[in-house]
């Protein structure tokens, strides 16, 4: 029952459209600009780092909401159900048309309520390979490393699960329709919630 209302209450959170709701705000369907799609990237892309700053909490928020969630209804196991839960939320958001992002920014804060010690390591090399690479390269470093330092931390079977984490952010890579970076944007509807 536990993993259920894990399950539930993960999904229910990473469904929440963080970036859509920053954008309509600013007058821009993130799905319709930039790369298309609706995440915490495009939106600095096409808003700006501190427009795009919401989206970049409130999808980290999602994911680490849902991992003490999981925590608080069971084990550890639990709190992966619920993270893995949220990205799929994310990516495929029922408040959305199931139209999401890559789940990157939810797995990154789903993982401060899995392995915080690890977590915040690999934020520490996120910031800085960032600032020594004019934030070319960090957030990457930063997230497809973090399994490589969660091993000082956690039992390998538990690396192995943070592995089944991010072959969703993989799958929805494969799955994402390309688009054309440079697409003007469009101005998203009034009175209209997104999607």
């Amino acid at each position: 029952m536990e993993y259920a209302v894990a399950v539930l209450v993960g999904y229910l959170l990473g469904s929440v459209p963080v970036a859509l709701l920053v954008g309509r705000r600013h007058g821009v369907d993130l799905r319709t600009v930039g790369d298309g799609n609706p995440g915490a990237w495009n939106a600095m892309e096409q808003l700006g780092p501190r427009a795009a700053a919401p989206v970049f909490a409130g999808d980290a928020l999602k994911g680490l909401a849902a991992g003490l969630a999981g925590l608080a209804l069971g084990d550890v196991w639990v709190g992966y159900a619920a993270v893995g839960a949220a990205m799929v939320g994310h990516a495929f958001p029922v408040f959305a048309s199931f139209q999401g992002g890559k789940s990157i920014m939810t797995f990154a804060g789903g993982v401060f309520a899995l392995s915080p010690l690890a977590a915040g390591v690999a934020l520490a090399v996120c910031v800085a390979v960032s600032l020594a690479t004019a934030f070319r390269y960090g957030a990457r470093v930063g997230v497809f490393g973090f399994p490589l330092v969660q091993l000082l931390f956690d039992p390998a079977i538990q690396v192995a699960g943070t592995g089944a984490l991010m072959c969703i952010i993989g799958l929805r890579f494969l799955s994402a329709p390309r688009r054309d970076r440079s697409a003007p944007a469009t101005r998203a509807p009034a009175g209209r919630p997104p999607g």
